[in-house]
């Protein structure tokens, strides 16, 4: 976990992995401007690749909480984001820096995006699957701002924008924390009913796993906050 933050590498990957998910997201933004859907298919795709979003993150974060390879070459990133079970709440930043920052730990987006540029490219994709997938691409980092408004906002706005379900609440999420295997969702929590099914049939929990790594690493330096 110190590696993280002793070597720069670390966190250089970091900032190269959330230059080009944005830069990405700004590209597709631009190309599929002129890909015409119509109002009622824009609002479809964008319902269809809100609900998608919600469990397709969930189900990373539900991996990443119990991956423990912590010896290999890609270990700090993944004891990093190991952390987050132990922040109660984040150190204020602006909203779009917060987007930029999280999307960072975001890996698996950069793949994604190009995926989609390709098939945009290509023009071998229906409109309304484009379109889909690019709204999931950015939804993507939009989850990452509703899981920080949910730790440290105190916000009406976003208070009111999670009791209405279109944000994370603190009331949801908090079992994540308090609990153990379940509420895995950060855009809104939408999809956890099927992502507790499948934590409990393939999951143990990570308090026992995981989460003991920094038990070990907080006895040693104390370290309480990310």
């Amino acid at each position: 976990m110190e590696l993280y933050r002793s070597k720069t590498i670390y966190t250089t990957f970091s900032r190269l992995v959330a230059t080009l998910n944005v830069s990405l997201q700004v590209v597709l933004i631009y190309f599929i401007w002129d890909v015409h859907l119509g109002l009622p298919g824009q609002i479809a795709a964008f319902i269809l690749a809100f609900m998608l979003t919600d469990f397709l993150n969930g189900l990373v974060h539900m991996i990443m909480d119990h991956k423990e390879s912590y010896d290999s070459f890609y270990g700090p990133l993944v004891a990093n984001f190991h952390l987050h079970h132990q922040t109660p709440k984040y150190t204020k930043r602006p909203l779009p820096m917060v987007y930029f920052n999280e999307t960072g730990a975001k890996i698996w987006l950069v793949p994604f995006l190009m995926l989609i540029l390709l098939f945009l490219m290509n023009h071998s994709i229906p409109p309304f699957v484009l379109h889909t997938l690019v709204y999931i691409g950015i939804l993507s980092s939009v989850a990452e701002v509703s899981h920080y408004l949910c730790h440290t906002s105190d916000s009406r706005v976003a208070h009111f924008l999670a009791r209405i379900g279109i944000l994370l609440s603190r009331e949801h999420h908090v079992p994540h924390h308090e609990a153990d295997n379940m509420n895995y969702a950060f855009l809104n929590g939408m999809s956890d009913p099927l992502i507790n099914l499948i934590a409990r049939t393939f999951f143990t929990g990570y308090k026992s796993t995981t989460d003991q790594h920094f038990v070990k690493y907080a006895s040693s330096t104390g370290a309480d906050q990310r």
